[in-house]
């Protein structure tokens, strides 16, 4: 088998593996006709010998290990003792299976086995590959650097999307042109992170949400990474992605095997949105469990922004029978239910409940949620220690450290290394007699520091081993308690991966609650996660963190476009806000199905403005957002073309939020066509190539309009 072929979706990805070969892609992009054989891809693709250069060209493999001799970047880098480091792999076998192909790999020369996993997915045409290596040789290996794959990317995408951000502001996005030589990002801070999130879409220059060709890769992996774009002098284009190893952290003696991250990747020649939905449908699909999918998204109630570390019960109470009130479905009691733990200097570590906060435990409040009919919830920040803490006094040999160095201070805490298995066991009976005492259906697993000297008691790095152990420990408890749903938090969006999707079941998409801020930190990460698993809560009236006042309306339009939550003393707010914020989760409900089952789209707009909406499957249904984020530069408000409607149908177009609301000025289309009231039909055509003359409206406002089409076509 010299050739492997996938087609799905518009979608075509060619393999060469010809046995006694490196392997290589020879073709990934827009689908090809069945009759194109990979023999004239070949032909096609032969590349002009040029003088001053090699005089047989040489092809850029899957591992661009060493031995290759390409003059360009290296994907592989190991070594025995300084030897067996020009590694240049060959196919020896290729394995299909439906789906599926296992290349498996080999140099004889430095007695290594490299194999390629690759699953493509028939629905949307991206594809999984992962590499695993086997030290099949005497001494042992020092692995320095293994990208899971350098993929080529053709000469015409020109574009770089790359991820960047901080705590508070993650998955903002910056769109370069490529430029001679190498693009990367690294991150060591040993999980996903806020600044460098393990992503990146590549596109034509042209490229936007609704046209033009992109590929988008995104490395399935909750730690240290490392992404690149090469731009050789040849002209060719690679892009590889990988985990970022420490010095001596994978060390392979003779039979061991080193498993590679994964990379999910995938491609559209229909815009950014289309290629996100690709994305959204492999989560939908694979990722995430069925039971979870099946069941409609809770409305979500968090204290944390209303007590802080101030828990009293009655006043916990209190804000349950309110939120129970307001339509709330989930009830979660966030840090400061255990331990020493009245601020955030003590008690980590230590899983129980506090007798000084909780003298009856937990179960009167419990069954106080419960009995509102809310499921309840509890917070865990399993991987971290205080220093001031029954557990690290017991233990202090159990933490990640340098020897010799001082610890760098971050939030008063430290590391655990749960690679060690009775810190794993640990954990694990703590928060299993916790969930197994208790009548609980949610757990916020949180994450808040970075592992800045990840080294284990004997000196040994440790971060790359951190990240599975995570994944084994949260595995572990879902298979004790497998009807209980997991959040992965890291001081917001820092661990907020396909890798840890694969273990949880939403994630904290940030620590914001800034509705302005939440706008375009809710678009950025839309590129790869559905908006069923993006946790958006409403935040107090005025932020905690930028200190801004916006208005109920904005704080809860803005929220309902994800996972809806609240994160608010409901006991302060004013009523007035309290019965905007009901309607608000009644209005979620209503159309959550929707927003968690459609395709997504983006809208291009200026940067005054945030557009996206869902369109339902059969396209028979559609919500869409338009928020004004900023003073618009133009006097009159421009046309709001919709997308992905069905042009032959006519829709009834209603703006359902904010309810009751009237324009500052007339003449107005709110008005004329009564789209405040009962709405007006118009043509799905002119919906998306005329478009909607909004209305005039304050900065800070955000209009919901859903459609849907007439029962019968008539007028």
């Amino acid at each position: 088998m010299n050739h492997v072929r996938f087609d799905a979706g518009e979608t075509t990805l060619i393999l060469a593996c010809a046995i006694g070969e490196p392997p290589h892609m020879l073709y990934w992009g827009k689908r090809l006709q069945a009759d194109v054989s990979p023999e004239h891809m070949t032909r096609l693709t032969t590349r002009q010998g040029v003088n001053g250069g090699e005089d047989v060209p040489v092809q850029a493999s899957l591992a661009l290990e060493p031995g290759l001799g390409l003059m360009g970047p290296v994907g592989f880098s190991a070594h025995r003792a300084g030897r067996d480091w020009g590694s240049r792999f060959v196919v020896t076998d290729v394995i299909h299976h439906d789906h599926q192909i296992l290349i498996e790999c080999r140099d004889a020369q430095t007695q290594l086995k490299l194999d390629y996993t690759i699953k493509y997915q028939p629905k949307t045409g991206l594809f999984c590959l992962s590499a695993a290596l086997l030290n099949d040789g005497e001494g042992v290996l020092e692995l320095q650097d293994m990208a899971t794959a350098c993929l080529p990317i053709p000469q015409h995408i020109t574009d770089i999307i790359g991820f960047k951000g901080r705590w508070a502001g993650e998955f903002q996005r910056e769109r370069i042109n490529r430029f001679a030589g190498t693009y990367m990002r690294e991150n060591r801070r040993g999980r996903t992170s806020q600044d460098s999130f393990p992503a990146m879409f590549l596109c034509q220059n042209d490229t936007n949400e609704q046209s033009g060709e992109a590929y988008g890769l995104h490395l399935a992996w909750s730690g240290n990474h490392r992404l690149r774009v090469d731009s050789l002098a040849d002209g060719r284009v690679i892009a590889s992605l990988g985990a970022l190893l420490w010095p001596g952290e994978i060390r392979l003696a003779a039979g061991e095997r080193y498993a590679s991250p994964e990379i999910v990747a995938g491609f559209s020649a229909l815009g950014l949105s289309a290629l996100s939905q690709h994305f959204h449908q492999y989560v939908r699909d694979e990722v995430l469990r069925q039971a979870v999918r099946a069941r409609p998204r809770p409305v979500h109630y968090n204290c944390w922004e209303a007590v802080y570390f101030n828990h009293d019960v009655d006043q916990l109470k209190a804000m349950a029978t309110r939120a129970a009130a307001i339509g709330v479905e989930r009830f979660v009691l966030d840090d400061g239910w255990f331990g020493a733990r009245r601020h955030d200097q003590a008690g980590l570590g230590d899983w129980t409940v506090s007798a000084d906060v909780y003298p009856h435990g937990l179960t009167p409040l419990i069954d106080h949620v419960t009995g509102l009919g809310m499921e309840m919830g509890i917070w865990f920040e399993p991987e971290m220690v205080n220093p001031d803490s029954d557990l690290f006094r017991a233990h202090p040999d159990w933490i990640l450290e340098l020897k010799g160095v001082a610890q760098v201070p971050f939030r008063h805490q430290y590391v655990l290394d749960i690679s060690r298995q009775e810190v794993s066991d640990y954990l694990y009976n703590q928060i299993h007699a916790i969930l197994a005492d208790h009548k609980i259906g949610y757990v916020k697993w949180d994450m808040n520091r970075d592992l800045n000297h990840p080294g284990d008691v004997h000196g040994h790095p440790r971060a790359f081993a951190q990240v599975p152990a995570v994944y084994a420990l949260i595995d572990r408890l879902r298979a004790a308690h497998p009807t209980i749903e997991f959040e992965s938090c890291s001081s917001g969006g820092a661990r907020a991966d396909f890798g840890i999707l694969n273990h949880t079941d939403r994630v904290w998409t940030s620590d914001s609650n800034d509705a302005l801020d939440r706008q375009m930190i809710q678009r950025g990460a839309s590129f790869l996660l559905p908006l069923e698993v993006l946790g958006s809560h409403v935040g107090p009236r005025q932020c905690h963190i930028t200190g801004r006042t916006l208005s109920m309306e904005m704080r809860a339009g803005t929220a309902l476009m994800g996972h809806m939550g609240l994160e608010l003393n409901l006991l302060e707010e004013l009523n007035g806000d309290i019965a905007v914020l009901k309607k608000a989760v009644s209005l979620y409900k209503t159309h959550r199905n929707l927003l968690h089952s459609g395709k997504f789209h983006r809208l291009d707009t200026p940067d005054f403005m945030n557009a996206v909406g869902v369109v339902s499957q059969d396209q028979s249904e559609a919500l869409f957002s338009w928020a004004i984020l900023h003073t618009n530069p133009h006097t009159v408000p421009g046309q709001a073309r919709f997308t992905g409607l069905n042009p032959d149908k006519t829709y009834w177009l209603q703006l359902i939020w904010p309810q009751n609301w009237h324009s500052r000025t007339s003449p107005s289309i709110t008005e004329a066509a009564d789209l405040a009231g009962n709405g007006c039909a118009f043509s799905g055509a002119a919906l998306m190539s005329a478009g909607l003359q909004l209305p005039q409206v304050f900065p800070e406002t955000v209009f919901l309009f859903h459609l849907h089409v007439k029962a019968a076509q008539h007028g």
